[in-house]
């Protein structure tokens, strides 16, 4: 409640300077930009025990962004997708049925001045990921609540309030995520990015998981509550260079969560060649991961990596050609072990092949 209270006052602060038009530009057309983009995707997954299966995919999104004001942005998108935080994809199933639109952006950001940016309502994840690794954050995962960017000569900074999940009969959850880093020339040639983060969230044990009820890995009682609160520590680093006319990075991440008994530790790490961004590029990446079983929330990190959630370790490859600026093909073959906590451990095998397609 005292989240939302405060979001409301934060609203509430910037009608003055919402309600002030842009004397220079006039025309709507100026102020607005529209741009979205459509995957189809083939997917196979093979799972020691259990039957493989094959499927195709699709993901939708449209999204609209009105500059109100020379230093407020409105940005709302729509996307394909049921109600699932860390996925927008939609299987090619149900005999035709119509399928379901959700609004998964809903912001408003204030360039408070040229270092600072502030941000409310269902925000692009405002964290800064090493190599884009999913470790702790799936990449579809759009948190809400209220966030401040920081910026200024090499350093960088984050703090930010989501609300999780609201309770009419019980104290809220709350994330409230803090994190500063630095980019740091060291040669001409050579780059480095590194920092810690902290999360934290309030009020997870004797709480049902976040989404359908379901543990994604966390430990969890007989109730199928959780066990343990979730206090994060994270380190990071990626060093970018060039080898000729190619990109090329290297990244790192550990995490830990500082109130579980055991299994509370994640690392990934990494490499990635190349950038599919014009026509005839292409681009590669390797990353490595092992998440234990409480070291994060499983309901928000990666959907795909050993089915989704932790208790889970294992490659990521991926390769993507860009036939055009506006069109790519890409690949990714996940190669896993799952559920070794549980006593259960055995292989998971997932391979996705994506045409996209990108406007604006």
């Amino acid at each position: 409640m005292k989240q939302t209270a405060t979001l409301s006052v934060f609203l509430l602060s910037l009608i003055p300077l919402i309600a002030i038009a842009d004397e220079d530009k006039n025309d709507w057309t100026d102020r607005i930009s529209i741009k979205g983009d459509f995957r189809l995707r083939y997917e196979g997954i093979d799972e020691q025990g259990e039957e493989s299966r094959a499927r195709g995919r699709y993901r939708a999104r449209l999204a609209i962004a009105a500059e109100v004001h020379p230093n407020v942005k409105v940005v709302m998108e729509l996307a394909s997708g049921a109600d699932n935080p860390t996925s927008r994809n939609v299987t090619f199933d149900g005999g035709f049925t119509t399928k379901d639109i959700g609004l998964d952006l809903a912001y408003v950001e204030w360039a408070a001045n040229d270092n600072l940016a502030v941000y409310g309502g269902k925000m692009k994840n405002p964290l800064y990921r090493a190599g884009g690794a999913p470790l702790i954050w799936d990449g579809d995962l759009n948190p809400e609540g209220i966030a401040a960017k920081f910026s200024k000569g090499a350093f960088f900074g984050t703090a930010a309030s989501f609300s999780v999940e609201e309770r009419s009969s019980g104290s809220d959850s709350l994330l409230v995520a803090m994190q500063v880093g630095g980019k740091f020339k060291i040669s001409d040639n050579l780059k480095l990015t590194a920092g810690v983060s902290y999360f934290g969230y309030s009020n997870t044990i004797g709480n049902e998981p976040f989404y359908n009820g379901r543990s994604k890995g966390n430990s969890v009682d007989i109730d199928g509550d959780y066990i343990y609160e979730y206090k994060n520590t994270e380190f990071f680093a990626q060093l970018d260079t060039n080898v000729g006319d190619w990109p090329l990075s290297f990244y790192a991440q550990w995490v830990n969560n500082n109130e579980a008994d055991e299994e509370d530790s994640g690392y990934a790490v990494g490499a990635k060649v190349g950038s599919a961004k014009a026509k005839g590029d292409m681009e590669f990446s390797w990353t490595y991961q092992d998440i234990e079983a409480d070291a994060v929330i499983g309901t928000f990190n990666d959907s795909d990596f050993g089915g989704g959630g932790t208790d889970a370790s294992g490659h990521i490859l991926k390769g993507k050609y860009a036939v055009s600026k506006s069109i790519s093909l890409a690949g990714t073959y996940f190669v896993n072990e799952i559920d070794r906590f549980q006593g259960t451990e055995h292989d998971y095998s997932r391979f996705q092949l994506d045409a996209q397609f990108n406007f604006k």
